[in-house]
C-alpha cells in the first residue's frame, strides 16, 4: 500500500506552512530517515525526513514548491516497486496520517521539539510531554532533555480549555505556568493577565487598506507582546567613550588575513565575558522563580526581508573572536537567504540588537523571552568628548539594557551594564 507523505507540525501553534523544494526527484528511491523535502514554518525552514521507504511519486494535483500547505495535508506518496501510483493526493488534509510522529493518543498534537531533542529523548526513554522548557512556545531542545534526565520527573499540570486556547494564540507553553485555580489548575488569566486579543485592538480612525500579517509577522508580534505583558521590563541607558572600540576594530581590520570582526562580533565576545563574570542576566523567570542558565548562548537580531530573526551563537563565552566572526557571518547570510533551520533560532539566553546602521542613537529594546536581558546598540557617533579634562575629537556609543525586573533588581542590572562598558573602554 502506498505510504502518504504529509505535512508535519514544526511548532505547537503551527497550522500551515510553505512547501519548499523536494530533495528527491520523482521516481527516485528514498530510504527511511533520508531528508525528503523542505518546509517553511513560522520562523524557519526545516528539512523533513522520511519515515518510510519507497519510490517517490508526486501526482499532478500535488502542491507545488512555494504553495501554502496545511498540517496533515498529503503532498505525495512512497511506493513499493511495481505498485500502482495514485492519481490524486485528495483535497483535504489527512490528519489521521500523522500518528507516525505523535504519541500514543491518535489525535494528540506532538510536543514541539528539535530533531536532536527527539533523538535524545528516544535514547533516554523520556516522554517529551514531561519535559519542562523555559521557551514560551514550549519547544524542547536537547539541553532541556539532558536536564530532565538528571532530575526527578514532575506531574504534568492541568489547564482549562480556554487557558490552552489562549496559550496557543500567544505561542506560549502552558505547562510551564503556575495555576491560580483549585489544585493548581491553570486558568486563562494565568496565561495572559492582560488578556490582549486581536478583537481588543482599537478600530482604525480613518479609511485605509488592511493587509493580513504573514505567519512570521504574527509570530514576531506575539513574542514582542509577550516581552512586555509577560515580564516586568525596565531599560537602562548609558553613553560610553567608543574610541578604544573603534581603534581595536581598525587594528583588527589592518592585520586580519580574512574577514575582520564587526562591532557586533566584538560586542558578542564582551557581553559573553560579562555574563560569565556576572551571570544574573543569563537567566529567565520560570515557574515563580529564577531559572539560571548553565551556558551562554547569545542571540543576534538580524533584519531580514521577511521579518526580524535572532539566530544564536552557542557557547559564545568559549569562542575566540575569529570563531565568533565566522559563525555570525554564516548565520546572518543564512538568515537573509531564508536558509536558517529551527535549531539555529533556539536556546538563546541573552540577545544583542542594533539599530546603529540606521542612524539611531538610542532605543528601548523589547525582551526576547525566555530571557532576562537584551542589549540595544546605537550608532557610533564622532563628536567632541572630554578626556583628562581636555575636549578632544572622539567617538561615543549609546548602550540600552532592557532587563526583567522580576529576575534582576535595578542596582544589579546597572552594575552589569557598567561592567560591560568598562570592558569596552579597556579593550585592546
Amino acid at each position: 500500500m502506498a505510504h502518504e507523505i504529509t505535512i508535519p507540525r514544526l511548532g505547537w501553534s503551527m497550522e500551515e506552512g510553505v512547501l519548499g523544494r523536494w530533495l528527491k526527484s520523482p521516481g527516485e528511491s528514498v530510504r527511511r530517515g533520508e531528508m525528503l523535502f523542505t518546509l517553511e514554518g513560522e520562523k524557519a525552514a526545516e528539512e523533513i525526513e522520511s519515515f518510510e521507504a519507497g519510490y517517490l511519486w508526486i501526482p499532478a494535483d500535488a502542491p507545488r514548491p512555494g504553495e501554502t500547505v496545511k498540517v496533515g495535508q498529503v503532498i505525495g506518496f512512497l511506493l513499493a516497486e511495481g505498485e500502482p501510483a495514485p492519481t490524486t493526493v485528495g483535497s483535504a488534509p489527512h490528519h489521521e496520517a500523522l500518528p507516525q510522529t505523535l504519541p500514543e493518543a491518535p489525535r494528540r498534537l506532538p510536543r514541539p521539539a528539535g530533531p536532536a531533542a527527539r533523538r535524545l529523548a528516544r535514547q533516554l526513554g523520556i516522554d517529551l510531554d514531561t519535559i519542562p522548557s523555559p521557551d514560551p512556545t514550549g519547544r524542547v531542545i536537547d539541553d532541556d532533555v539532558r536536564r530532565a534526565a538528571s532530575r526527578p520527573s514532575t506531574a504534568r499540570p492541568v489547564a482549562t480549555p480556554r487557558a490552552r486556547r489562549r496559550a496557543k494564540e500567544l505561542g506560549l507553553d502552558w505547562t510551564t505556568l503556575s495555576g491560580s485555580g483549585r489544585g493548581g489548575r491553570i486558568r486563562e488569566r494565568d496565561v495572559d493577565p492582560s488578556r490582549p486579543t486581536s478583537h481588543s485592538d482599537p478600530a482604525p480612525a480613518s479609511p485605509g487598506t488592511h493587509t493580513p500579517a504573514s505567519k512570521r509577522r504574527l509570530t514576531i508580534a506575539q513574542r514582542m507582546t509577550a516581552g512586555v505583558t509577560q515580564a516586568a521590563p525596565v531599560t537602562l541607558t548609558t553613553t560610553i567613550d567608543a574610541g578604544p572600540l573603534v581603534d581595536f576594530r581598525n587594528e583588527r581590520k589592518r592585520t586580519a588575513n580574512g574577514d575582520a570582526p564587526s562591532y557586533h562580533d566584538i560586542l558578542i565576545q564582551l557581553v559573553a565575558a560579562t555574563l560569565r563574570e556576572l551571570p544574573q542576566l543569563n537567566a529567565c523567570w520560570h515557574r515563580d522563580g529564577i531559572y539560571q542558565y548553565d551556558d551562554i548562548h547569545i542571540a543576534l537580531a538580524v533584519d531580514c526581508e521577511a521579518g526580524l530573526l535572532a539566530p544564536v551563537v552557542r557557547h559564545a563565552d568559549r569562542l575566540s573572536l575569529d570563531e565568533i566572526t565566522s559563525r555570525t557571518r554564516q548565520l546572518i547570510a543564512d538568515a537573509r537567504a531564508n536558509r536558517l533551520s529551527q535549531h539555529l533560532l533556539e536556546g538563546g539566553t541573552f540577545t544583542i540588537t542594533s539599530l546603529g546602521a540606521f542612524g539611531i542613537d538610542a532605543f528601548t529594546p523589547i525582551l526576547n523571552l525566555p530571557q532576562a536581558g537584551i542589549l540595544g546598540v546605537g550608532r557610533i557617533v564622532e563628536e567632541p568628548i572630554v578626556r583628562a579634562g581636555q575636549i578632544v575629537a572622539g567617538h561615543t556609543l549609546c548602550l540600552s539594557l532592557t532587563f526583567d525586573h522580576r529576575v534582576v533588581d535595578g542596582a544589579r542590572a546597572a552594575k552589569w551594564l557598567t561592567a560591560l562598558a568598562s570592558r569596552i573602554v579597556a579593550i585592546g
